[in-house]
């Protein structure tokens, strides 16, 4: 099972991330229409994708792929691999939102252009995947802690609910896809329901797994990227290669992959392998015990400080370091602000400079840019942002970008440029009504981020 994760929100920014909870076997998971009578700029919405091409030795692919397709998250093994092996048909029901549609069409199209495959839109109510909209309410009466998730050999969530304990609706023991079913909240921002259909649908027709060592990847618990990336999308071409097959085992699988990977990524051959030590459970339990729920304070203060203790005695400095930082520094934010801020800085010190790592470093400045203007100082404050806003749009990821034009509109009033921040303020928004969707929450981000500026005197805007 892949159970939602959304990661806390303490103090200052709603950046729409998610966090891990334990899986099971079962359903995999990812962890609104906006009001047309709204004051506010129309949506926005991404236009052509942007992703970029996986820097990554064919060594470490290789691995990864094979421990992403006979790994559940629980850590079982699959004996054999499964993978649809006629063209896949895909169908929305329910209520879907009025953003589901484009969506969704917009993703078929990358991976029918990018991995190459066979996969479109269907009325045919005996497609290969149903996309079934429903409430969050009806979710949670299914998952208790899940935003989304797929399950296999079920075309609807009436049918999940009376197979949920069947052997039929368990990845473990499935042989072969045929049928699988998508289960999305049509009650969310526009950004989360896209962020579900690519990652339960990238599972749907891939992987089963989630490795927190790679850091450019939906593929990963973290959750940083939300839409597929450029790695996702050569291992999914990987996935559907005519080399191979369902059924095969293991090492048949990996006796093919170094011929395969030549082919789809030649670039690969040339690189020396990074060779990222296994993640550890111990550090992956702390890790969602610390931004997980369920767990008070005091036991994610106790998890967080684990979590970094454990990626210290592991030698790590690589993502997996950083973020367990970066975990921390959410946590401390609002007990201890200048101690946040200085696992802040260390999460972006970790994080270094590697092109894989661009994501994550956006979401690190977005903090230190808060900080930055709660100071005062409107020109580090701008300095931090500015060079992470191409970074967000590239990603698509709106919440995070409108966040950061938010902020930047702030640091430009408190430095005097108030016409120029005004204008910041309004572009935001139509990014904003994308990633937060509702009025309410996007007057709730410009007010908890107008509250930042000491000019304001805890006063938001609009």
């Amino acid at each position: 099972m892949r159970r939602s994760r959304r990661l806390m929100l303490p103090l200052y920014l709603l950046l729409g991330a998610c966090m891990p909870a334990t899986p099971t076997d079962t359903a995999a998971t990812r962890a609104a229409a906006v009001d047309g009578t709204s004051g506010l700029p129309p949506m926005k919405s991404f236009a052509a994708p942007r992703p970029q091409a996986p820097v990554a030795s064919n060594q470490d692919v290789a691995r990864d792929f094979l421990d992403l397709a006979f790994t559940l998250e629980s850590g079982r093994p699959l004996q054999s691999f499964t993978r649809f092996d006629t063209p896949i048909t895909v169908r929305v029901t329910g209520a879907p939102p009025a953003s589901l549609a484009p969506d969704l069409r917009r993703l078929l199209h990358r991976l029918r252009k990018e991995a190459g495959i066979d996969i479109a839109l269907s009325g045919d109510p005996q497609a290969n995947i149903t996309v079934q909209a429903v409430s969050r309410a009806d979710i949670r009466a299914a998952l208790p802690q899940a935003a989304c998730f797929v399950v296999p050999n079920v075309s609807s969530l009436a049918e999940y609910r009376s197979k949920r304990r069947s052997r039929s609706v368990s990845w473990s023991t499935l042989k072969q896809r045929e049928r699988l079913a998508i289960f999305l909240p049509n009650d969310a921002s526009p950004q989360e329901v896209r962020d579900c259909l690519h990652e339960e649908l990238a599972q749907a027709i891939g992987p089963l797994n989630d490795l927190y060592r790679l850091p450019d990847s939906v593929f990963n618990d973290d959750n940083v990227h939300t839409v597929l990336t450029g790695y996702d999308m050569m291992i999914l071409r990987v996935y559907y290669d005519p080399a191979l097959r369902t059924g095969m085992t293991r090492r048949q699988v990996a006796d093919r992959l170094p011929a395969i990977l030549a082919r789809v990524n030649p670039r690969g051959q040339g690189i020396v392998p990074q060779r990222l030590a296994k993640t550890p459970r111990v550090w992956i339990d702390a890790v969602q015990t610390a931004l997980g729920p369920g767990a008070n304070p005091a036991q994610r203060r106790t998890a967080a400080i684990e979590a970094l203790q454990v990626a210290s005695a592991m030698g790590w400095t690589d993502h997996r370091r950083a973020f367990s930082h970066y975990a921390m520094g959410r946590l401390l934010q609002a007990t201890d602000p200048q101690a946040a801020q200085d696992q802040f800085v260390l999460a972006q010190r970790y994080f270094g400079r590697r092109p894989d790592t661009a994501l994550h470093r956006a979401y690190v400045a977005s903090q230190l840019g808060a900080y930055a203007i709660a100071s005062g100082n409107s020109e580090h404050a701008l300095a931090l942002i500015g060079p992470h806003l191409d970074t967000a749009a590239r990603h698509e990821n709106a919440a995070l970008l409108a966040t950061l034009l938010m902020l930047r509109a702030e640091a430009l009033e408190l430095s005097g440029r108030v016409a120029e921040g005004r204008s910041v303020r309004v572009d935001s928004l139509g990014w904003a009504r994308y990633g937060f969707g509702s009025d309410w929450a996007v007057r709730a981000k410009l007010r908890e981020i107008g509250s930042l500026n000491p000019a304001r005197q805890g006063q938001g805007t609009l």
